[in-house]
């Protein structure tokens, strides 16, 4: 068996015991990748190679609530971002003794993915392998630990993306600190946090009853305005769109509902990164789609249907959950050149500060182009 390390952005072979294979029967405990719900666990097992590499298995799902193919029956590149955060995750717990109570903060996460036809979908399940290698990253165990997990994505044998991730892990005490709870305060430049409570539980502390917080006590009322249908944005229910129009042309507001089982899976007293993704993506896939009609006049469709293939985001400050969060595209709205692809870079903006800033490219995910009418 052979798989992949990450060195200096390249990949390189490394052979593998056949008897360390990864087992696909059941998911990891969902405490070590910050989970309240089971069914949101995607990793299945690690198998550590030595030198701080690792094999890691994943299971995703042929369809999911949220996280659905698209039209072109691909599975969606956010599983990928999830599961390079759930492996990160249950590395530092499971390898490299970051305490189960430690919060997560994210800095940074990028991924490409370089073979789209790789992701579809077919009878079954996909069994994705990531190829890890961890480095540490300003690191001052044991109250502030940094790290960074750099991976190679191959589903059926089949190498077909790349990813890193960067976190701090800090224990409760330095957390408070950089939220300012009491002072109403923000991180400076620490990042977005995303772990949430340290067994990714409901009841995680600071959370319930902490004013500020949308329906705690004394909550300020944020002003809420009409969401985006969702086909325009690339979902299927209602409550997935994330996006409304915002208060001036060019700009979005990110819907924030804390009641999202998926995307506030459990109680927080923040927005997590991958809710921001969310809306980053929305916002790409509205950008980057041209409705035309079927022939005959029929319903609409997407016949230059496009596919996320990469994303770089740049976490600068934590996301509150009692203010505006604005979306705005820098440089214009990215429409597709010559060779099909599309490149936007988005800023999330709340209240004058900069939270996050992604760039991402979105390309014809198969040959053929077809839109296979992804149904539920």
């Amino acid at each position: 068996m052979t798989a992949y390390g990450v060195t200096t952005g390249e990949a390189q072979a490394v052979t593998v015991d056949p008897a360390l294979e990864l087992a696909f029967q059941q998911t990891v405990p969902r405490h070590f990748v910050h989970r309240a719900a089971v069914a949101e666990v995607f990793l299945t097992d690690t198998v550590a190679l030595g030198g701080d590499r690792f094999l890691i298995g994943a299971q995703w799902p042929r369809d999911h609530a949220l996280y659905h193919p698209d039209g072109q029956g691909l599975s969606d590149p956010l599983l990928f971002a999830e599961t390079i955060r759930q492996s990160l995750v249950c590395l530092a717990h499971r390898y490299y003794d970051v305490p189960l109570t430690h919060r997560f903060v994210g800095t940074g996460m990028d991924f490409t993915i370089t073979d789209p036809e790789a992701l579809l979908v077919g009878t079954g399940p996909q069994r994705a392998v990531l190829s890890g290698e961890w480095t540490w990253v300003g690191n001052r165990p044991p109250r502030r630990f940094g790290m960074r997990l750099e991976v190679v994505l191959s589903l059926a044998g089949r190498e077909c993306g790349r990813g890193s991730l960067t976190v701090v892990a800090v224990d409760e005490r330095t957390y408070r600190t950089l939220r300012g709870r009491g002072g109403g305060g923000r991180p400076d430049g620490s990042g977005d946090a995303f772990g949430g409570g340290p067994d990714g539980a409901p009841g995680a502390p600071g959370v319930p009853g902490v004013p500020g917080v949308p329906g705690a006590p004394g909550a300020p009322a944020v002003a809420v305005r009409r969401r985006i249908r969702p086909p325009l944005v690339g979902r299927l229910r209602t409550k997935d769109s994330v996006l409304a129009a915002g208060p001036a042309d060019g700009e979005w507001q990110l819907l924030v509902d804390p009641g999202h089982a998926i995307l506030f899976d459990h109680p927080t007293d923040h927005v997590p990164l991958m809710a921001l993704l969310e809306g980053v993506r929305q916002l790409g896939h509205l950008l980057v789609h041209q409705p035309v009609s079927r022939p005959g006049g029929g319903g609409g469709t997407r016949a230059d249907a496009r596919t996320l293939l990469a994303v770089d985001t740049r976490c600068l400050a934590f996301a509150e959950l009692d203010a505006p969060i604005t979306l705005v595209v820098r440089g214009g709205a990215g429409s597709p050149g010559a060779s099909g692809r599309a490149e936007l870079t988005i800023d999330a903006v709340q209240e004058g500060v900069l939270l996050l800033t992604s760039e991402s490219v979105w390309g014809r995910g198969t040959t053929t182009g077809a839109d296979q009418g992804h149904r539920r």
